[in-house]
């Protein structure tokens, strides 16, 4: 259910009704706009939302109900796209964004290396994984903490913020403690703990969508986040398994401009998980854009025969360079430019 207070509602009449929702055995979630201020009600407490009794109260402008089973992620809910600012950048807002890296921080050379290159090129986001989460057991796993403390020494070297992923329940703090942007990966999307203990981090969370999960599944893994009070959440379309094998998943790129519809949640597309080969990463990556995606992540690596992980979907610098330079064009014809590079002339 939706709250919408008047234009002129004070801080004491929005206070008034979430008193009453608490009462009731609701949660309430106040959410400031333009002009006026909606609060969402969120909970399976058994009570009965008295919609009348709220209706009355003062300010009160009406009373929606949401029919969405994800509250807080939904449209309905809020109106306006969500912004999302980390350390100077803005994910979400007219900017398409370029976050760009290796998929594991092998060491501090390969690292130092990348985030300068991937930084001249227009990336404003450095990704770098320092958990790995693999299919066999025997492949690297990462460098743990040392490796987030290589990414925390690569963020002072740069001045871009990092995004890595977690991995556990058991980890969350400790890379909450390094990384400005904590990642879901595709396995843990449903992983209904981590979701919570995320959620409580006030941490900007980039959630990857699983392997097999619908639009829906993906939506409401993301309410488990926001229920835990935490707004900042980044969708990542990074493909889907399906019965085709000509590459690693199925981009589902349909899925943006459907989301665009049903959430207000910024859209990341992650076209080197997606594809598994660089040389797809490319055209995928204007693809993304193209559908309307509020940015990319990209895997660059600067000798990619020899990295520990993910080697054949990681572009070499130069490639990359190339990738931002169509990109740009790209976002231009749709108004958008690219996050901390100067405008392009047409």
């Amino acid at each position: 259910m939706l709250i919408v207070m008047d234009a002129h509602a004070t801080a004491a009449d929005i206070e008034a009704v979430c008193a009453v929702v608490r009462e009731l055995g609701y949660e309430a979630h106040p959410m400031p706009g333009p002009t006026r201020t909606a609060i969402g009600i969120t909970g399976n407490r058994g009570a009965i939302i008295e919609a009348a009794r709220i209706r009355l109260m003062p300010a009160v402008r009406d009373v929606i109900r949401v029919t969405a089973p994800y509250k807080l992620v939904s449209r309905e809910f809020r109106e306006m796209n969500t912004v999302i600012e980390i350390g100077g950048v803005t994910i979400g807002g007219p900017e398409v964004v370029v976050m760009a890296g290796p998929c594991s921080v092998e060491s501090r050379e390969q690292l130092f290396a990348t985030a300068d290159a991937v930084q001249q090129a227009g990336a404003t986001i450095l990704r770098g994984g320092a958990f790995k989460p693999r299919t066999s057991p025997y492949s690297f796993q990462g460098l743990g903490e040392e490796g987030l403390k290589i990414l925390a020494e690569a963020r002072e070297r740069t001045g871009m913020p990092v995004v890595t992923e977690v991995m556990d329940t058991e980890t969350v703090d400790l890379v909450a403690d390094y990384a400005d942007i904590l990642q879901i990966g595709a396995r843990n999307m449903q992983n209904f703990a981590l979701l919570k203990k995320v959620g409580r981090t006030r941490r900007p969370i980039m959630l990857k969508r699983g392997l097999s999960a619908t639009l829906k599944d993906w939506l409401m893994s993301a309410e488990y986040i926001m229920a835990e009070g935490n707004p900042a959440v980044i969708l990542c379309e990074r493909g889907i398994r399906t019965f085709d094998d000509h590459s690693r998943f199925t981009f589902d790129l349909n899925a943006v401009p459907v989301l665009r519809e049903l959430t207000h949640l910024p859209i990341i597309v992650d076209p080197s998980h997606a594809t598994g080969r660089w040389q797809s990463v490319t055209p995928m990556a204007r693809a993304g854009i193209a559908a309307g995606a509020d940015g990319l992540i990209v895997e660059v690596h600067p000798n990619p025969a020899f990295a520990v992980s993910d080697g054949e979907q990681s572009l070499l610098p130069e490639r990359f360079v190339e990738l931002v330079q169509q990109v740009e064009r790209i976002a231009a014809a749709l108004d958008r430019p690219i996050a901390g590079r100067a405008s392009l002339a047409l």
